[in-house]
């Protein structure tokens, strides 16, 4: 058993989520950041690379005091649990999401992670070890299911979306698209990683809704079973 889990990107009209350099861009406007942080606050855990984390920093805290008060009424710490994919331990320890905002946090390595920064680690968060030289993301997600965790939203990046997307760990996918374009055959795209040379195995989706939202268009795809 494992999560309904669910990708929330944002990408401008050319399909980049940054530059070529990886500097972030504000690509949504605050209709889907009310959006955004309206999932963020009905989802159980929200999950990100280790990646994302190194470049961004972010504390993937529910933002809303309205969304956190409707969480505490329901039982819930005022955010959800904040999980970083982390295969060698590399999360630094003053790293926001670590220490901004109340709640739980899990940080999952696999075994070839070093034992000083595992240690370390345990001094902020749950750590997770799954999988040999990677972390098993399989693994990982039973292992959240086994901790209550029903619903799993997915921010980034793009290895680890491709990633799950590859293992056919993904329900649903929403996308903003945004109304620029950043170009740049370097830019990091939602979906990153090594990519599939078969078409016969692209995952596959279906439309659920295409709304617009600011100046750009939410798309949301359910994925495909074969």
């Amino acid at each position: 058993m494992r999560p309904f889990v669910f990708v929330n990107a944002a990408m401008s009209a050319d399909g980049k989520i940054s530059t070529r350099e990886r500097r972030q861009v504000r690509i949504s406007g605050n209709e889907d950041y009310l959006r955004v942080d309206r999932i963020k606050a009905e989802s159980d855990a929200i999950m990100v690379g280790i990646g994302t984390v190194l470049a961004d920093n972010p504390s993937l805290t529910v933002k809303s005091p309205e969304l956190r008060e409707r969480r505490r009424a329901a039982g819930k710490d005022e955010n959800p649990i904040r999980i970083v994919v982390d295969g060698r331990g590399r999360t630094p320890p003053d790293a926001d999401i670590l220490h901004k905002g109340s709640g739980k946090r899990i940080v999952a390595v696999s075994e070839k992670a070093p034992q000083k920064a595992v240690e370390e680690l345990r001094h902020h968060a749950t750590v997770v070890v799954a999988g040999e030289e990677t972390v098993d993301l399989s693994a990982l997600l039973e292992e959240l299911h086994r901790q209550g965790v029903r619903r799993l939203m997915v921010e980034g990046g793009g290895t680890l979306i491709w990633t799950l997307f590859e293992q056919g760990l993904v329900d649903e996918l929403q996308v903003f698209v945004g109304n620029i374009v950043i170009g740049g055959k370097d830019a990091p795209t939602p979906a990153d990683g090594a990519g599939l040379l078969r078409e016969e195995d692209f995952p596959r989706l279906r439309l659920i809704e295409a709304v617009r939202l600011d100046d750009g268009l939410l798309v949301r795809w359910e994925v495909e079973t074969t």
